[in-house]
């Protein structure tokens, strides 16, 4: 770990960047989307305006002082923020607390009838009763088993753009045609950690809802049903979060669309429902799942966890930006010495829509910065699969 060049902690203070643009535009055209999916009274208009004026213009103000989760809070750095703008604390801290306070504006934590009414349910389902959904279940059908391994975990490392995944073919296509848009390919060290007849616990940090996660939910029926692994433990947000992350509830929704559709679809879902059902699929709510910090800060009955499993498979943006600390490391940093925290092994699948990266070669980074200067960390347009043994 000494040997980690230094890299600052990404704030979102600089005009023109990323984060200054989420905490700017992205930030209050959610409350706005927020205002409009639900006919919610006056006081929680006045609540969401008060937080729009507060994360544009004024400064990070506390939580109620009868928050159930106040202290956990204060634990997780509130004492040092409160007061201070948004815009000059931690991006990753202050996104997170974002949707926290977007959340009690609301009233989901309440005592009220908005009580545990997900304010992103609208968008979510909208996006997993979509055509293009249907149109990936069918693409399962045309798969043969020797497509399934990789295009199925290329399904879930593109998400929303799973179709891609779906229909690559093994064949004898170069790695480029075979692999588009990769900045790094790991993909035969997790196989190797994930051998046929395998006994081992996978766990996977899920990432989106939606169409995101079903990808995640295929992946890990595949392999169950090929014995690649005994168990597996799905963790996902204890509460809505991030526009689209996954909570419990969107599971269900994404199980319930699976078991209703067609074909090779419904073989899947039947497969997670009754690994639910015998616990060989457990989900996870930990509290941490939610918190502004990286995973090198992992609270212990959570680190002990891990650490057991046979791999880890963190999925999407926010997850890595966690897994490898939110900063600005130069992009050939190497990616198993900022993981070297974690407790057991661990595979990022994620697909670039945020500044952090690391562990690419001279090469690629080079080409990158030539050819997609402005674009190629955000864009959503590349991914990599990395793995840390």
């Amino acid at each position: 770990m000494s040997d980690i060049p230094f890299a600052p902690v990404i704030l979102g203070d600089e005009p023109g960047s990323f984060p200054h643009s989420v905490l700017a535009e992205r930030h209050p055209a959610i409350i706005r989307q927020v205002r409009e999916a639900f006919p919610y009274g006056p006081a929680q208009h006045r609540a969401l305006d008060a937080l729009l004026a507060s994360c544009t213009e004024g400064v990070v103000e506390p939580l109620p002082a009868d928050a159930h989760d106040r202290d956990r809070w204060e634990e997780w750095g509130a004492g040092a923020y409160t007061g201070r703008s948004w815009f000059k604390i931690p991006w990753l801290w202050s996104e997170s607390y974002f949707y926290r306070q977007l959340l009690e504006a609301v009233g989901y934590f309440g005592t009220g009838p908005w009580q545990g009414v997900d304010p992103f349910r609208p968008f979510k389902l909208a996006e997993l009763d979509s055509p293009e959904t249907d149109e990936e279940l069918a693409a399962l059908d045309a798969l043969s088993a020797d497509d399934q391994d990789r295009a199925l975990l290329h399904g879930s490392l593109w998400g929303n753009r799973a179709d891609l995944g779906f229909r690559l073919s093994t064949g004898d296509a170069g790695p480029a045609d075979a692999a588009p848009g990769l900045v790094a390919d790991d993909s035969a060290a997790l196989w190797a950690l994930l051998p046929p007849s395998g006994a081992g616990t996978l766990c996977l940090i899920a990432d989106n809802a939606g169409r995101e996660l079903i990808p995640d939910l295929l992946l890990i029926a595949h392999l169950l049903e090929r014995g690649r692994i005994a168990r597996a433990v799905l963790h996902v947000k204890p509460y809505p979060y991030y526009v689209s992350d996954a909570t419990t509830a969107d599971v269900l929704d994404a199980l319930r669309r699976l078991t209703g559709a067609q074909g090779a679809a419904v073989e899947y879902g039947s497969i997670l429902w009754s690994a639910m059902t015998d616990g060989r699929l457990v989900l996870r709510a930990h509290p941490f799942s939610s918190a502004p910090l990286p995973f090198a800060d992992l609270p212990a009955d959570l680190r002990a966890e891990l650490a057991t499993a046979t791999l880890t498979i963190v999925k999407g943006d926010l997850n890595y930006r966690r897994l490898v600390g939110d900063r600005l490391w130069p992009p050939t940093t190497p990616f198993a010495d900022v993981t070297s925290h974690f407790p057991g092994p661990v595979a990022a699948l994620r697909t670039l829509k945020s500044d952090v990266i690391t562990g690419l070669t001279p090469t690629t980074e080079a080409t990158l910065t030539a050819t997609e200067p402005q674009t190629w960390r955000t864009a959503g347009t590349h991914a990599l699969i990395q793995v840390r043994a």
